[in-house]
């Protein structure tokens, strides 16, 4: 267990912007900062964050909360992996105890595997620092290529050595299941054999830094063994959805508003040691659109640097498109026949290496024009091919003037009139339009509706306002019903100074107001207790204390406040507060409002009673609904008063 003293610590020193920063690429918007939704794929910035409050709002999917809760959500932690994660950020000492075999157990699945995971990259180093085999053969080889011993402990490169079962026996021994490590692909299924002997092993990291995965290549010379092994995909990792390099990249990315995409492990760190350090691996796998997603959180721009062999021309060809259709931009360098990355950059030095990549790294109708049948280009056919291609890839841009531009462009390098490939484009987009309309006419997921309800928005407002102004003492215009010497009642006005959440409570308990919505009623008896046990009120701390779905309630209301004026309800009956208006005005319109509201709903239950064949119970129900008619004048009369 976390001592609540590390904890304390975590969430006084950790900033959510820095946090968030090094997952998402933010802009300074006021006093808050914008960047896009790492959970859903939008195109235009809506994920908020609030250094003065220490919360962050996904208005794209609705999520919110302190940045432990963007940990839990983003990365998947549990919330001790949340604390551990933010202390090793801030160099906090983490006051815990030791993990036992029983707690081991105790551990849900996809935290066992990520312990697993991390045991097994610590063991895989030792090896290769601390055996024969890893110190005269794994270090050697790596040596051999030029890799520094600097750079392979920056990667946390290890190795096993050629036994069959010393990782696996290690980890029983530690107490860990055969079953995970064979779902890990740690261990072979066949023969509970070690899967990676003799193999210089690369950890894969999530951008977090989460060890989730391994590559492992082989340093036999043995036909029958394959040059590289991956991890299996798992509960914990997803090679579609992984890149080799983010972690270590991913500031670097940011700073240089680029990101280069290389195939291999060597070529990510063989830049890194050349000191290029926005560079991430696909980790030999066709780039997918996740990927992407991944890499535009943190820049538009993507310089595509595959091998100059056929598989990397096919990968490259496969990927503009897909990276044009996320609205980003696409360079393409090429290197001499022969090289990939790792090769290029050995023998030259950091300017020599970032001047190739400036001077030929070249945009995707000149990658398309040159190398799409470049030896057939004085064909007609054979260039019909070329400039259909371009159109299509041209057609996947959302921006139409983009579309546009890249349109001028090949016309002029093409010699074809724009009237004729703005024409072709003018096809494909109505041919991907009426797919899009057929795929939506056909979809069956359910549109989520807005909820509407008059009470649900005014219990909604309540808790905004405590959170807000609860522990603001403030002036409340009244309104005292007084019987005069003949029995008349009149009504006269008076001002009371009065804390704004002693004043809601007294106001609800006087007509046992009880919230509908359950995780109001919650909330506004935290609130309530909260404001009675302390003087000053903290929205952050109180936040911190709350479980998930309620942090992040409180956290769309205060966010929200900040973003966006409130909608004239008026004519909906629901009166609240825009920005121009008084927090007395405020308080007094939804309150009023909302006990006329429930007022009205009794009173269409009480006239459902009179149908009734008991006369005196009639009469009962009459006198009563006529008692609520007379508190409903009185709150009108306040409530016009207020307006």
């Amino acid at each position: 267990m976390i001592s609540k003293n590390t904890i304390e610590k975590v969430f006084e020193i950790s900033r959510v912007e820095e946090v968030i920063g090094d997952f998402i690429q933010l802009k300074k918007s006021g006093s808050n900062y914008k960047g896009l939704s790492p959970f859903t794929n939008e195109k235009t910035p809506s994920f908020m964050i609030s250094p003065a409050k220490q919360i962050w709002k996904d208005f794209s999917s609705g999520k919110g909360g302190n940045v432990v809760a963007f940990l839990m959500e983003h990365e998947q932690l549990s919330y001790p992996q949340a604390i551990k994660f933010l202390a090793n950020k801030y160099n906090i000492e983490v006051e815990e105890t030791a993990i036992s075999t029983e707690q081991k157990e105790k551990l849900d699945q996809k935290e066992k595997l990520m312990v697993i995971c991390e045991f097994a990259k610590k063991f895989f180093k030792k090896q290769i620092n601390e055996t024969d085999f890893g110190k005269n053969i794994a270090l050697n080889y790596l040596g051999e290529r030029g890799f520094d011993n600097k750079i392979i402990d920056h990667f946390d490169v290890g190795c096993l050595t050629s036994s069959r079962d010393s990782f696996k026996n290690y980890a029983i021994e530690n107490g860990y299941n055969i079953d995970d490590l064979i779902s890990l692909g740690l261990v072979s299924s066949k023969n509970e054999n070690d899967i990676y002997s003799s193999r210089i092993i690369f950890p894969i990291r999530t951008i977090s830094g989460r060890t989730v995965g391994f590559g492992a290549r082989t340093l036999k010379n043995s036909v029958k063994s394959a040059k590289y092994i991956n991890s299996p995909d798992s509960i914990i990792y997803n090679k579609s959805k992984i890149l080799y390099g983010l972690y270590n990249s991913k500031t670097n990315i940011v700073k240089n508003d680029n990101c280069y995409i290389v195939e291999g492990y060597t070529d990510v760190m063989r830049f890194f040691q050349k000191g290029i350090n926005n560079v991430v691996s696909s980790s030999g796998t066709a780039l997918t659109s996740a990927q992407i997603n991944i890499i535009r959180r943190l820049t538009k721009n993507i310089t595509m640097l595959f091998d100059s062999d056929n598989a990397g021309l096919n990968a490259t060809i496969r990927s503009i498109d897909m990276i044009l259709s996320e609205g980003m931009n696409v360079s393409i360098c090429l290197f001499e026949e022969g090289e990939d990355p790792d090769s290029f950059a050995k023998n030259k030095t950091t300017e020599e290496i970032q001047k190739y990549l400036n001077e030929n790294s070249i945009d995707f109708i000149d990658f398309k024009a040159k190398k799409l049948n470049e030896s057939k280009r004085n064909s007609a056919t054979e260039k019909a091919k070329v400039v259909n291609d371009i159109v299509s890839s041209i057609s996947k841009i959302p921006d139409k003037i983009k579309q546009e531009i890249y349109i001028k462009q090949c016309s002029k390098m093409l010699d074809i009139t724009e009237n004729t490939l703005f024409n072709a484009l003018a096809q494909l987009n109505q041919i991907t339009q009426v797919s899009k309309t057929q795929v939506t006419q056909d979809s069956s997921t359910p549109i989520r509706q807005e909820r509407t309800d008059q009470i649900f928005k005014l219990e909604k407002k309540i808790i905004e306002i405590l959170v807000l102004y609860g522990n603001k003492k403030i002036s409340f215009d009244e309104i005292k019903m007084i019987k005069d010497e003949n029995g008349e009642i009149t009504y006269k006005p008076d001002m009371v100074k009065s804390y704004v959440h002693e004043k809601i409570f007294l106001d609800l308990h006087s007509d046992e107001v009880e919230f509908a919505n359950e995780e109001f009623k919650v909330l506004y008896k935290e609130l309530i207790e909260e404001y009675q046990k302390k003087e000053n009120f903290d929205a952050k701390v109180f936040i911190n204390s709350l479980p998930k779905n309620l942090s992040e309630l409180v956290t769309s209301l205060i966010i929200e406040d900040e973003i966006y004026q409130l909608h004239d309800w008026r004519s909906k009956n629901v009166i609240v507060k825009g920005k121009d208006r008084s927090i007395s005005q405020l308080v007094t319109e939804t309150i009023l409002t909302l006990r006329t509201l429930l007022i009205n709903k009794k009173v269409q239950e009480l006239s459902k009673l009179t149908n009734e064949n008991d006369k005196n119970f009639n009469k009962d129900t009459l006198e009563e609904i006529v008692n609520y008619y007379q508190l409903k004048s009185l709150l009108s009369k306040k409530l016009n008063r207020v307006i």
